[in-house]
C-alpha cells in the first residue's frame, strides 16, 4: 500500500525545498487512491493524465522561482463542482455522462494558484442526504470502519482526506453537508459565511443555502485553501465584496485568554449520544483550561430549524431541478410518445428516491393552496433564527456545540427511515439558515469512531474560527488518522 499523504502545510515545505516534485507527490497520491479506492469509494472520477500535465506545469513554475500556498498540491473536488472537459454527476443517473463546457469559479481559482485536480468526489445525489449512501453510483465507506457511513452529502469528499486520497478536497454544505462528514470521519471542515466563497459552478440544490468549503487535516491547512478559494465573483450575484484577509497570519496567536465562548443548549438535543456529549464537554473544558470565558446562551428558536430546513431546502430544490427534464442536457428517456411523457420518463428513470422524495415535498410547499402555511412561515422562522445568532454574539464572540448528535452509524442502518436520517443534521442546519461560518475540528474518539466539535461565528469570521480551531489542535494534538486496513 503506497504510503499516506502528508498534510498541505508538511508538502508546501518538501515542494518549496524541492525535496519532492509535484509530480512525484501527484504520482504518490494516484498510487494511494489506486490502492485503498476500491474499498472506500470516495471517488467517481480519476483523471490520472489530467493530473500528472498539471503536477509538471506546477513543476515547472516551481523550477522558476514561483511560490504559492497550493502550487502542485494534489486535491480533489466533491463532484457537484463543475469542471470543464471532466465529467460532473453530481452523483446522479441524471448527469452520469455530463460534460460540463465551462468552469466553476472555485476549479478555476484553483487551477491558477496551480493545485492538481486528482478527480471528482462521490456524493449523495445532488447533495441530498447525510450518509453518502444516496449517490446512484456507490455508497462511500467511512475510512475509520467501513460497515459505516462517512456522513453526507459530502461523504466522498471527507473520506478521500481521512484516507489520505487527497491533501484537501472541497465539498458543499447546505444543512451540515461539510461538517457532519469532518466530524464522522475526523477531518477538518469548513463551512464559510454565505457569500464569503463564489457558488458559480455549484449545481445548486438549495441556492439560499448551500456554500463551497474545504475539508483538510489541520486548521492551519484549511487556512491555505479559504485563501485561495474566497473573494468576490462577478459572475455570482450572491458573491460578497468582503476583503479577504490573510488567514494563516492569526494563527500564531494561541492565547485564548479573553475570548468569549457561548454554550447554546439547544444543541445538546434528546437524542445525544452520551459518548459524544462527553467528548464534546472534554474539548470545552479544554478551550476554558487555554483562558476562554464560557457564558451559557440561549438560541431559543433553534428546536425550529430542522423543520424549517425541511420546508425551505426542498422548494428551493424542486425549482432548480426543475432544469433537468431530458431536453436540455443530461439523461434521456427513450419512451414517451408526448413532451409530457418524455418529461415524466426521464424524471422517473433519472432520479433516485431521495431526491423524488424532496422535490415533491418542495412543489407541495410552494403550491397555491399552501405556500403561506408552509413556506412563508418557514422563511418568519428563519429570520427569527438569525436573530437569535445576532443577539448571541453581541454577548459573546464564538458558540460551540455538538455537531452530530451521533459518531457514524452503520450503513443501511436509517436508509429507510429519512426522519431519522434528517436529524442527523439537526445541530448544523441553524448556521446554514442563518447563513453564518462553521468549522469542525476532531475532538476525541468514541469507542474508536471520531467525534467533532462544532465551533460557530458571526459573519466574515472565518479567521477567528481557524485561529481557535489551530490553538485547539495544538493543545491536544488531534485525534490522528484511521488505521486503515483493506483487502
Amino acid at each position: 500500500m503506497s504510503d499516506p499523504l502528508p498534510t498541505l502545510a508538511a508538502c508546501r515545505k518538501l515542494l518549496d525545498e524541492r525535496h519532492i516534485s509535484a509530480r512525484e507527490l501527484t504520482q504518490q497520491a494516484l498510487d494511494r487512491i489506486a490502492a485503498v479506492d476500491d474499498s472506500i469509494g470516495a471517488y467517481l472520477t480519476v483523471v490520472e493524465e489530467h493530473a500528472l500535465a498539471a503536477a509538471a506545469a506546477a513543476d515547472e513554475r516551481l523550477a522558476a522561482g514561483e511560490r504559492g500556498p497550493l502550487l502542485g498540491i494534489p486535491m480533489a473536488l466533491k463532484d457537484v463542482l463543475i469542471t470543464q472537459g471532466i465529467r460532473t454527476t453530481a452523483g446522479s443517473k441524471m448527469l452520469s455522462s455530463y460534460i460540463p463546457p465551462f468552469e466553476g469559479t472555485v476549479a478555476e481559482r484553483l487551477q491558477a494558484a496551480g493545485a492538481v485536480l486528482l478527480g471528482k468526489l462521490n456524493c449523495d445525489e445532488f447533495a441530498m442526504g447525510s450518509s453518502n449512501e444516496n449517490s446512484a453510483f456507490k455508497p462511500v465507506h467511512n475510512p475509520w470502519d467501513l460497515q459505516r457511513v462517512p456522513g453526507g452529502s459530502s461523504g466522498g469528499s471527507a473520506a478521500a482526506v481521512a484516507a489520505a486520497e487527497a491533501v484537501f478536497t472541497l465539498g458543499s454544505d447546505t444543512g451540515g453537508s461539510i461538517r457532519q462528514p469532518a466530524s464522522f470521519c475526523g477531518v477538518v471542515g469548513l463551512k464559510p459565511t454565505y457569500g464569503r466563497v463564489s457558488r458559480f459552478g455549484l449545481i445548486a440544490f438549495a441556492s439560499s443555502l448551500d456554500q463551497v468549503g474545504p475539508f483538510t487535516r489541520t486548521c492551519e491547512d484549511a487556512a491555505y485553501v479559504l485563501e485561495v478559494i474566497a473573494g468576490h465573483d462577478s459572475r455570482d450575484s450572491t458573491s460578497a465584496r468582503q476583503p479577504v484577509p490573510t488567514y494563516r497570519a492569526a494563527l500564531a496567536n494561541h492565547d485564548l485568554h479573553g475570548l468569549r465562548i457561548g454554550i447554546p443548549q439547544e444543541f445538546f438535543v434528546p437524542g445525544l449520544q452520551p459518548e459524544v456529549g462527553k467528548a464534546i464537554e472534554g474539548a470545552i473544558g479544554q478551550l476554558e483550561q487555554l483562558g476562554a470565558k464560557l457564558y451559557d446562551v440561549s438560541l431559543p428558536h433553534a428546536p425550529y430549524a430542522l423543520p424549517a430546513y425541511y420546508i425551505i431546502a426542498p422548494a428551493e430544490a424542486s425549482a432548480n431541478l426543475a432544469r433537468f427534464d431530458g431536453v436540455k442536457y443530461g439523461y434521456r428517456a427513450t419512451e414517451g410518445d408526448a413532451l409530457w411523457d418524455v418529461y415524466a420518463a426521464t424524471r422517473g428513470e433519472g432520479f433516485g428516491p431521495e431526491v423524488k422524495r424532496r422535490i415533491m415535498l418542495g412543489t407541495y410547499a410552494l403550491s397555491a393552496g399552501y405556500y403561506d402555511a408552509y413556506y412563508l412561515q418557514a422563511q418568519k422562522v428563519r429570520t427569527l433564527i438569525r436573530q437569535d445568532f445576532d443577539r448571541a454574539f453581541r454577548e459573546v464572540d464564538l458558540l460551540v456545540a455538538p455537531t452530530s448528535p451521533t459518531t457514524a452509524f452503520r450503513l443501511g442502518e436509517k436508509v429507510d427511515d429519512p426522519l431519522a436520517m434528517y436529524f442527523s443534521d439537526v445541530c448544523t442546519i441553524p448556521l446554514n439558515l442563518a447563513g453564518l461560518p462553521g468549522l469542525v475540528v476532531p475532538c476525541a474518539l468514541a469507542h474508536g469512531l471520531p467525534v467533532g466539535i462544532q465551533l460557530m461565528g458571526a459573519s466574515w469570521s472565518e479567521g477567528e474560527l481557524l485561529r481557535v480551531g489551530h490553538a485547539f489542535e495544538q493543545a491536544t494534538q488531534g485525534i490522528g488518522l484511521p488505521s486503515l486496513t483493506v483487502p
